[in-house]
């Protein structure tokens, strides 16, 4: 089969197989991705190969790379802005097309007038080690307008992953057994070889790079040998910076094939008790439909909810189900939360954020920023 005539659809029988372990799957770092797809997809690596190269060729898979626990190398917070009506579509194309650390780009809102419905601008910040996401944030806001903004740490996580089509047909309420895991948000610092291979490793792949051994090539591009490669990707797993070896779907965007992989995305607020956050955000963590959960403190702009979480769907009767019935499983693990609501996702754009703070040293003397002035500690 040419590649032309490779099925790009991600309701392809096949197709579906391999996205079932490929989305967030394949932990840490592998020598041989793909072949680790084909083994746990029970789908033979050449075909893994030819229909992942086609998809993305199509576009249904928009990237493909192997991810970080990015929260582990910078500083980063989840930002809502509040920007006037009239100025929303450039301040999204601002933070979207102009600035390599806000990664996620969503106009966000609720079904009625709520506390924080003014925030209709939502990004994911990240800002490198040794560098100020304060005052970061303070030169987007002054560049886009915004007349207020909430910056919110991840203090810890609960889930994080995405996975839209091992997610289809996940009934309200399905949960692991056990409560999530905690993952913690610590700094690692990496040493010069460990961030020029991480630079090299992370950037996403062109399809004519996917092959059985798709290191090679990044090897030459860090200066090293293959098998000085490989150690250092072992050794930045062993460190805890290395996150999945993804194939990463539209969220919500239609694909060129006229279908969606889901049409639904919600951001979940909940206010638990102080002293309850860990064990509310394990409790959200543990259930099936939740791609990303985290513990943030949203404020007294958000009626000081602390705990949030992602989940996507095809409809939007079923989101709110999957909302209620993880309400009623808090009600019965004994956490009852005092406030709660739901943020809807509508335009979008998510690519990852940089870490890199030789890149920021460059973003600024790009824009002419002195980047001593942007250095500090990060909140």
């Amino acid at each position: 089969m040419t590649l032309a005539a490779a099925p790009v659809s991600p309701e392809d029988p096949v197709n579906q197989t391999i996205l079932a372990v490929s989305e967030d799957r394949i932990q840490g770092f592998g020598r041989y991705p793909f072949q680790r797809i084909a083994e746990q997809s029970g789908v033979p690596v050449d075909t893994v190969l030819e229909r992942i190269r086609a998809m993305l060729e199509a576009g249904t898979i928009r990237r493909v790379r192997q991810t970080l626990l990015s929260t582990s190398l910078a500083r980063g917070a989840l930002v809502a802005w509040s920007v006037p009506p009239a100025r929303l579509d450039a301040a999204f194309a601002e933070m979207f097309e102009n600035d390599p650390f806000s990664g996620h780009v969503v106009i966000r809102s609720t079904d009625a007038a709520t506390p924080g419905s003014q925030y209709r601008l939502w990004t994911t910040l990240k800002v490198p080690q040794g560098y100020s996401i304060d005052r970061h944030a303070q030169y987007l806001a002054e560049r886009v307008g915004a007349t207020a903004y909430r910056l919110m740490p991840a203090k810890k996580l609960f889930a994080l992953g995405v996975g839209h089509t091992r997610r289809r047909g996940t009934e309200p309420g399905s949960r692991d057994t056990e409560p999530a895991t905690i993952i913690n948000t610590d700094i690692v610092e990496l040493d010069q070889l460990e961030w020029r291979v991480l630079t090299a490793l992370k950037r996403e792949f062109e399809p004519r790079e996917l092959g059985l051994d798709p290191w090679q090539g990044r090897a030459v591009e860090a200066g090293v040998t293959i098998d000085e490669f490989v150690e250092v990707g072992n050794r930045l797993e062993a460190k805890g910076v290395i996150g999945r070896f993804s194939t990463f779907l539209e969220h919500v965007k239609e694909l060129s094939t006229g279908e969606h992989v889901t049409r639904y995305n919600a951001l979940f607020h909940w206010e638990v008790p102080p002293g309850m956050e860990l064990a509310a955000g394990r409790e959200v963590g543990r259930h099936h439909i939740i791609t990303h959960a985290y513990w943030r403190e949203g404020g007294p702009e958000f009626a000081n909810v602390n705990v949030m979480a992602v989940a996507h769907g095809m409809e939007k009767e079923t989101v709110l189900a999957h909302k209620a019935a993880i309400d009623a499983h808090l009600a019965e693990a004994g956490i009852v939360a005092g406030y709660t609501n739901v943020f809807w996702g509508g335009r979008s754009e998510i690519k990852p954020s940089e870490v890199s703070p030789i890149a920021y040293r460059a973003w600024c003397e790009s824009r002419g920023i002195d980047p001593v002035a942007m250095q500090g500690a990060s909140t």
